[in-house]
């Protein structure tokens, strides 16, 4: 765990202890820690501890016992975080996100892999269905890669999906975040670990839940307003009528963020969710252009050739319409090649992110 910004160590081990005692939006206790410290740095937790279990409405016979608690839990998700390589960011630290500092109900600590400075970037949050088809599958990845070469920050949720290609595409061109629902040393799903390893080796993984907090349902809604924090805008890439992703969405709009729906077909209702943003006054988006115009920003150059994708196509993908699937029977009856040929052309360009392969083993074309 690496120390950042100005905070003293008991300062950033009170906040820890808030974390661990907060119930809900304890707003009014957050922001009266962090002034307190900010006035008084040298008494650190012990100083303020009186006050801080006023403010949380603990009752007087079980203050001393319920902060005791707080303190050692506090000891132990630090060192906790120290041997998973997290770094803890406070709020009121240097390093804690300004877009979320202001969020009625922020998080007490971050608990970050990787770089804590990637949270504070200009961000597009871009969430959807974890069942999503592969056509939206597309959409997101190369939406999320076209903001990540316009220089924006690309955060989602690591889900299966549409986060999960959200991630991947921002990865082609930039770097990218995720906001975690466990702990930011328990990755989940588990078949995203090696993303979640791509991730925070040019972005960040976080959470605002200490290291070894399992997975729970209660823990999702509660990330979902990270995302729409960190962000300028929420961009919805297929969502039913009840998905999850509209938390987001409605988090954003209470955060007074710009919320954006891409549409979809109206025949299985896999779409209702983006359709209703849109009745309701979202952003209908169609191209990256639509983004960034939503949110005022003007595309930046690219700042490291090495991360742009050469345009060159393969003779196989030109056969292949994109976001069209295709099985193995139907791609050697186009190009007249033996199936193993194929079989073995289409692993490489899955490996390099070209083409994707669907449950039922047909392929898709990317780019």
């Amino acid at each position: 765990m690496t120390e950042r910004g100005h905070s003293p160590p008991d300062a950033i081990e009170a906040c820890v202890a808030l974390s661990l005692l907060r119930v809900g939006s304890d707003t009014k206790a957050a922001r009266l820690l962090v002034d307190l410290i900010r006035a008084d740095p040298s008494a650190g937790f012990a100083g303020v501890m009186d006050r801080l279990a006023e403010a949380l409405e603990i009752p007087p016979l079980l203050r001393r016992s319920r902060i005791d608690q707080a303190w050692e839990g506090a000891a132990r998700a630090l060192e906790d975080a120290r041997r998973a390589g997290l770094t803890v960011v406070p709020l009121g630290s240097d390093d804690y996100p300004v877009r979320l500092r202001w969020l009625p109900d922020p998080p007490t600590v971050l608990w970050v892999k990787g770089d804590p400075a990637a949270l504070g970037r200009p961000a597009i949050a871009v969430v959807g269905s974890r069942a999503a088809t592969p056509a939206s599958v597309l959409v997101a990845r190369r939406l999320s890669r076209e903001l990540a070469e316009a220089g924006l920050l690309v955060v989602s949720g690591l889900a299966r999906g549409i986060d999960g290609a959200a991630h991947d595409g921002a990865l082609e061109a930039g770097v990218t975040a995720a906001v975690l629902g466990c702990g930011a040393d328990r990755i989940y799903p588990p078949e995203h670990r090696s993303l979640a390893a791509r991730i925070a080796a040019r972005g960040a993984v976080a959470s605002e839940l200490p290291p070894g907090t399992p997975p729970l349902p209660r823990h999702f809604p509660l990330r979902n307003r990270i995302i729409s924090g960190l962000s300028l805008g929420v961009l919805v890439v297929e969502a039913s009528f009840k998905s999850g992703s509209l938390i987001t969405a409605r988090a954003g709009l209470e955060q007074g963020r710009a919320v954006m729906a891409v549409p979809g077909g109206i025949a299985s209702g896999r779409h209702r969710g983006c359709h209703a943003l849109i009745k309701d006054g979202a952003r209908l988006v169609e191209s990256v252009e639509d983004v960034l115009d939503e949110v005022g920003w003007r595309a930046q150059p690219p700042s490291a050739p090495a991360l742009t994708k050469s345009l060159q196509i393969s003779q196989l993908q030109g056969t292949m319409t994109v976001g069209e699937p295709y099985s193995v029977e139907d791609l050697a009856a186009r190009t007249g090649r033996a199936t193993p040929e194929l079989l073995a052309e289409l692993g490489g360009l899955e490996l390099a992110g070209r083409v994707a392969r669907n449950p039922g083993g047909s392929y898709i074309r990317l780019d």
